[in-house]
């Protein structure tokens, strides 16, 4: 059997800043801050009072009111990413009786942490209303898996059909997955990302606790400092990211516009600690190192890489150590990197959907988006990392990392075509 190539030729999402290709990009480029105080509800009481809320975003605009009232939040947003990232592969919006084969078009598009609101708000009824006025869809609004679902229904995707779940590494999985599952000829067609909705009470509380999140509370757009030595943590954002991926010879023969290509897909466990990065980068460096060996690739043949630079004292350090470790330190210097979460926030789950994109229109318009708010150099990251103004440059190579509680590492490798 010839190797078959799988290719990028639609993208949908939604973000805090900007709920479309262009204008998602242009706020990355030129560093313009979706980052603010949550409006969703008073955040007073919370140790972190800031987050990157959806803006411009009406769900009636997408979906009618019967079919937005039966899904969270998170699913919603996966739902609304998946018909953009159709439409923008000018692929029908319901495959049934069109002339792609159904049962050739697969899904994967999964969560971090899911339906919390739908979550939370039954355990109020619950506890104010007696168990049985707990509604009957909880636990199909809830589940991670149901974004997946839902999107096969509305579209009519017949093929591999799943969601899984790595925390913060979701969405890089999600597509990576979905790229094997082309390559070994069990779809044509992969409708593949992430989505999170965790803006929420109880996700809030849960991650302040932790205190893994900025209090830089009074200086929202400057809160996420990716490398920066004077980060104090990350700070969540909500969206989507979603991608089609499809098979070459098919996206060619269908005349689509063919954006990228992924050639490497990398997966490890650190096996070391629930919450915090391999101390030495460990994990993250075998991952990258086993896409480039899928890839066929050199360290001197990557051009940039997209990090997942949260904004964390230890995810920042051992970041750079891991690609330290699999560039080699020489090259490790010259390569191009930007952490875009000091513009748009971590979407936990939809982080990897949302800069997978971020990857590929660096590819599309040789230009990298910055990493913003550096301002005090912190030698434990001391790479190229695109500090505060964007860059042009021929980036032929991009590679995207995510790493995720539990020690779950996932590595994506983009190609120019």
């Amino acid at each position: 059997m010839n190797e078959r190539r799988v290719v990028i030729t639609g993208r949908g999402l939604l973000s805090c800043v900007g709920n479309d290709v262009e204008t998602f990009w242009d706020a990355l480029v030129y560093g313009k801050c979706g980052l603010g105080r949550i409006t969703k509800f008073d955040p007073s009481e919370y140790r972190t009072q800031i987050a990157g809320e959806l803006k411009n975003f009406n769900v009636a605009d997408y979906l009618d009111f019967k079919e937005a009232k039966r899904l969270d939040a998170f699913c919603q947003y996966a739902m609304i990413a998946a018909k953009k990232a159709l439409a923008d592969a000018n692929l029908p919006a319901n495959f049934e009786g069109s002339e792609i084969n159904p049962e050739r078009v697969g899904v994967l598009v999964s969560s971090g942490i899911g339906g919390l609101n739908t979550l939370t708000d039954q355990i109020n009824t619950l506890k104010e209303r007696g168990p049985g006025r707990v509604s009957p869809l909880l636990i199909p609004m809830m589940i991670i898996d149901i974004a997946s679902g839902n999107v096969s229904m509305a579209c009519g995707a017949k093929g591999p059909n799943m969601g899984i779940v790595t925390a913060c590494a979701t969405g890089t999985h999600s597509i990576g997955e979905a790229f094997w599952m082309i390559k070994r000829n069990d779809a044509d067609i992969m409708i593949a990302g992430g989505a999170e909705a965790s803006v929420t009470q109880i996700g809030v509380a849960g991650f302040s606790s932790m205190k893994a999140m900025s209090t830089r509370n009074d200086d929202p757009l400057h809160a996420s400092r990716p490398f920066d030595a004077e980060r104090d943590g990350f700070v969540m954002s909500e969206g989507a990211g979603v991608l089609i991926l499809e098979e070459y010879e098919h996206a060619k023969k269908r005349g689509a516009n063919i954006l990228a290509e992924i050639v490497g897909y990398g997966t490890t466990g650190d096996a070391y600690h629930i919450t915090s990065p391999h101390p030495e980068g460990d994990g993250a460096a075998r991952a990258i190192k086993m896409a480039m060996n899928h890839a066929g690739l050199n360290p001197e043949d990557i051009d940039y890489i997209n990090a997942h630079g949260t904004s964390t004292g230890l995810n920042d350090k051992y970041e750079t150590m891991a690609i330290k470790r699999a560039l080699g330190e020489e090259q490790a210097y010259k390569v191009s990197v930007s952490s875009t979460k000091g513009t748009m926030g971590h979407s936990l789950g939809a982080a990897g959907g949302l800069e997978s994109i971020v990857c590929i229109q660096t590819i599309l318009s040789k230009t990298i988006a910055p990493t913003i708010n550096y301002e005090n150099p912190d030698p434990n990251c001391d790479l190229n990392i695109t500090p505060n103004t964007a860059v042009e440059k021929d980036v032929k190579i991009a590679v995207n990392v995510n790493l995720g509680f539990g020690g779950h590492n996932g590595v994506l490798i983009f190609k120019e075509v």
